[in-house]
């Protein structure tokens, strides 16, 4: 460990977001350059740095910090240094000098304790001399802040952020209430607060704790995709987390109650809690659902008619279910159109584009993600956006929640008569809420989605709850059309979905079993058909096959298969920058997975020559893209998604993003690959069900390749547990119809 004492000479470079800083110091005559994590560092301080020297490719040798002390100026040399450095705006080197020939070493002393004296020396009025004063002391505060922060484990990036949210209130809420953080600051969590609680000396019955506890569980039930908890769950996972008496969790969902923090109502002879926000999104969702399902004077042989023409002109020829189809979304202000693959969905949607251009109305096409949205472009020859950018969105709201405000809404909604939304199962009740409020009664909105995939990742069954509601038209597409029949990825899909086994004997040209029953050798395999065998077959990259798991750990599970895959498809090379983050190492050309939604950061698109021609904001959990650039330099990584949005990532923002040359199954809802290859092997009940491999199989377009067991397969298909979502969508409905 080395230790160096100096002046910092002058900021090299530092990344406002994290604090990354790089700057040259001063020590015994020889100029240093450190390294390190530093928010609260300037020009001319004096400091007393601990760190390693490492040798960096392209800058040479640096000092990595492992801990700085900023010291203050003692002698006049040192004290005239700092001024005139710039660290105090507006105090240059010949007006440092001059403070300091006036007031000597007492200078810092005077500064702080008797500003109002800097108006002795020619050049500061009294104005001028306040505000020299305002500076030291912030200077002084964060430093402070900083310095008190660190002994409870606070980083110097979230010090930060702690530090601008309060000020100087920072060390009442931290030794009074620090679970207020948890409710102000993105970023501190219950745990935080809880860890700092606890070295604070806050019993582990505080009231705080308790609501703070509440609200969390709560938070976490919402990441599993329940919009409430019963009573009784909620009661004992809080004393679980706690370890109160649920008394004293009783006691305090009532009071959190009376304070609208949340809500409680018996539905269904059970007491429901809701976080207060969740309550009313769902029970705002049921109403406007109510109030677009208008009925309009229609005459069905019009349509009828129409439909006719228009399936001669494009040559199509529709069933009985999907005509019935448009008509019913020409008599109603709401329709929801379900079927699995092959069944016609994207003929019915074709058709009624058609028919309502047909009759002047204008149609919007809409779906939840990025992939989603550019297969429904390519199948109606019509652009159909990301919900989000169908909505405009513009920026995160200020309680930092992991939505976003939407430009338009009651109050500019979406200028369309007809808005058609695709892969509708993978809409949760937050998204479908924001798309509710931008559709005013007397536009249509038509849904369609295969109520069979697995439900959205955020809160909420939407799709399932408003067709069990049975309160508005839905059109149900089962014949699969003889072109579909020559798949086997679409009849096997069919059958898994009907609890009937598979025929395994490799006779097809689009689904492949490969019997393996040990978790290496079928990594092995994983790797051939990937490097070898599919990219010809199928006609596609590599990086566009997809590994599909069901599970993020174990021995074919994300974490591992990714860590494997990156070592062979995109091996270390001399050539290729890397950045460590955590576990994970990311490398350029690596294939990388967005996993969270990020409201606020910027995107281009870009023409010949990276010149750009398209901006805007935001890349949402799910969203796929190849790292094209790592600048250790600028500390940031520059990513194409793949509807060619390229976004440059601070270094202190990959937490957002995974490899993803494996995927789990949940997050490849909405997409659709050239070919799949799913290593199955044993796993928990509550995953190794019907609803996932149904999933996994339809993802896939040109081929599908299960690596693994024929009897987890079997077992799989066996299995229809689905892990009950706490929804009363479907109940708020209800109470609006009768």
């Amino acid at each position: 460990m080395e230790r160096i004492e100096g002046y910092v000479d002058h900021i090299i470079y530092r990344n406002q977001d994290n604090g990354y800083t790089v700057m040259n110091v001063i020590a015994d005559g020889e100029e240093i350059t450190c390294v390190g994590l530093l928010h609260y560092i300037g020009d001319g301080e004096l400091v007393e740095i601990t760190g390693h020297y490492k040798d960096h490719a392209t800058y040479g040798r640096q000092l990595q910090i492992e801990t700085l002390e900023i010291k203050a100026p003692e002698d006049e040399l040192s004290i005239e240094r700092y001024l005139g450095s710039g660290a105090v705006k507006g105090i240059g080197v010949s007006l440092a000098a001059r403070i300091v020939r006036k007031f000597h070493e007492d200078t810092f002393r005077i500064m702080e304790e008797e500003p109002e004296r800097l108006a002795e020396v020619k050049g500061i009025s009294e104005k001028k001399a306040r505000e020299i004063a305002a500076q030291m002391e912030e200077k002084k505060d964060m430093r402070k802040a900083m310095i008190f922060l660190q002994q409870y484990g606070i980083s110097t990036t979230l010090g930060v952020k702690i530090y601008n949210q309060y000020g100087n209130n920072i060390y009442q809420v931290i030794k009074e209430n620090p679970y207020q953080m948890a409710d102000d600051i993105n970023g501190v969590g219950f745990r935080i607060a809880d860890e700092i609680a606890s070295k604070v000396g806050i019993h582990t019955d505080s009231d705080y704790r308790i609501r703070c506890g509440l609200l969390y569980v709560l938070q976490q039930a919402m990441s599993e995709g329940h919009v409430f908890l019963p009573k009784e769950i909620l009661e004992k996972r809080t004393v679980d987390l706690l370890g109160v008496s649920q008394e004293a969790v009783e006691k305090h969902i009532m009071d959190l109650a009376v304070d609208r923090k949340l809500v409680a109502k018996e539905t269904g002879g059970r007491v429901c809690v809701y976080g207060a926000q969740a309550y009313y999104v769902e029970l705002n969702t049921a109403k406007m659902l109510h109030d677009l399902n208008i009925s309009c004077e229609i005459s069905e042989s019009a349509v009828l008619t129409k439909v006719a023409a228009i399936e001669k002109r494009t040559g199509t020829i529709l069933d009985e279910m999907q005509k019935e189809a448009v008509v019913q979304a020409a008599g109603h202000g709401l329709m929801v159109l379900t079927g699995g693959p092959g069944t016609g969905k994207t003929t019915t949607i074709n058709t009624l584009i058609s028919y309502f251009e047909s009759e002047g109305l204008s149609v919007m096409l809409g779906a939840p993600t990025g992939r989603a949205a550019k297969r429904m472009t390519e199948a109606t020859g019509c652009e159909a956006k990301t919900l989000h950018r169908l909505l405009e969105i513009s920026a995160v709201p200020e309680n930092g929640a992991d939505r976003g405000s939407f430009a338009r809404n009651q109050e500019n909604p979406l200028e369309a008569d007809v808005v058609i939304i695709d892969e509708m199962s993978m809409v949760d009740i937050y998204l479908m809420h924001s798309l509710l409020l931008a559709i005013v009664p007397g536009t249509r909105l038509i849904m369609v989605g295969d109520r069979n995939q697995l439900p959205s990742v955020g809160p909420g069954s939407v799709l399932k709850d408003i067709i069990e509601s049975k309160c508005f038209p839905v059109v149900r597409l089962s014949r699969i059309f003889r072109q579909a029949t020559e798949s086997d990825i679409v009849m096997n899909a069919h059958k898994i979905n009907r609890g009937e086994h598979v025929t395994l004997d490799n006779k097809s040209r689009d689904f492949f079993f490969l019997k393996r029953d040990d978790a290496n050798v079928i990594i092995s395999v994983v790797l051939t058909l990937i490097q070898k065998k599919l990219p010809k077959y199928v006609h596609a990259t590599q990086t566009d096959i997809q590994v599909l798991t069901p599970m993020r750990k174990g021995l074919l599970g994300v974490e591992r298969l990714n860590e494997i895959l990156q070592h062979y498809l995109n091996p270390p090379d001399p050539k290729k920058r890397e950045r460590e983050y955590g576990s994970s190492r990311f490398r350029e050309g690596d294939k990388v997975m967005q996993v969270k939604n990020n409201y606020q950061i910027d995107w281009e698109t870009r023409g010949a020559y990276g010149i750009p021609i398209d901006r805007g904001q935001g890349i949402f959990n799910g969203d796929m893209g190849i790292i094209r650039e790592i600048n250790t330099f600028a500390e940031q990584m520059t990513i194409e998604f793949d509807d060619g949005k390229f976004v440059e990532y601070p270094f202190a923002q990959l937490e957002e993003l995974e490899l993803a040359y494996a995927v789990t199954v949940h997050k490849s809802q909405g997409s659709e690959y050239p070919a799949v290859i799913i290593p199955l092997l044993s796993g928990p009940q509550m995953l190794m069900n019907r609803n996932l491999l149904y999933t996994a199989v339809t993802r896939a377009k040109s081929c599908v390749t299960v690596v693994g067991s024929e009897a987890v397969f079997n077992q799989m298909i066996d299995n229809t547990f689905e892990q009950k979502r706490y929804t009363t969508l479907k109940e708020r409905i209800r109470e609006l119809v009768q």
